[in-house]
């Protein structure tokens, strides 16, 4: 199963957190602590799609910007406040691709197809026999799928941070991952990456 996400925090982290945004739409000096506490997850989100530091650097520096201006229209929906900053990030790094300016990378670590797998196959045999296959048929997902696998299985997100960044409910956020997981699961066994 999911391992519980290294992003969930506590309603009262959220409470203490939403009140600092309230802060921040009063007195922007104060969207600096918001700034300093997201910046680095909001860079390593972008620089693990685009696989170049500067071009991070650059998309970052835009969702920050994309935050601080729009930060007047941010409504509190029950979940982080980085939650919102994914989804800026989202849209811009889905701008980029669309543009064709960037190719997008995905970095897979084994213990992010030892989770998917595991929620896949029942046999625990099937970790080492299916890793190869699995890794081609991500390869070949069109990107707005590889991106709710990356978010669900290799940023661990719950389902209520998906559906939030995706602008999407949060029953289908979990519809969409588990049509994916059937999906990887007949391609594996089958062999097809297609």
């Amino acid at each position: 199963m999911i391992q519980q996400s290294k992003y969930h925090v506590t309603k009262e982290e959220m409470d203490k957190e939403h009140d600092i945004v309230e802060q921040a739409k009063i007195d922007p000096s104060k969207f600096s602590i918001l700034y300093n506490k997201y910046y680095a997850q909001i860079f390593r989100f972008l620089y693990q799609r685009v696989n170049d530091k500067e071009t991070a650097f650059d998309f970052t520096s835009q969702v920050f910007l994309k935050a601080m201006v729009n930060l007047p229209k941010y409504k509190y929906r029950g979940v982080p406040f980085s939650s919102w900053l994914y989804r800026i990030a989202h849209n811009e790094i889905n701008l980029v691709f669309r543009k064709k300016i960037v190719a997008r990378t995905v970095n897979i670590e084994t213990e992010h197809l030892n989770s998917i797998i595991e929620e896949i196959e029942e046999d625990e045999n099937g970790l080492e026999k299916y890793q190869g296959i699995l890794i081609e048929v991500i390869a070949d997902l069109p990107a707005a799928e590889l991106e709710i696998i990356e978010m669900r299985f290799f940023e661990k997100r719950p389902f209520k941070e998906i559906a939030e960044i995706l602008e999407i409910t949060e029953n289908n956020a979990k519809v969409k991952v588990y049509r994916l997981l059937d999906k990887l699961r007949k391609r594996i066994t089958t062999g097809k990456r297609k």
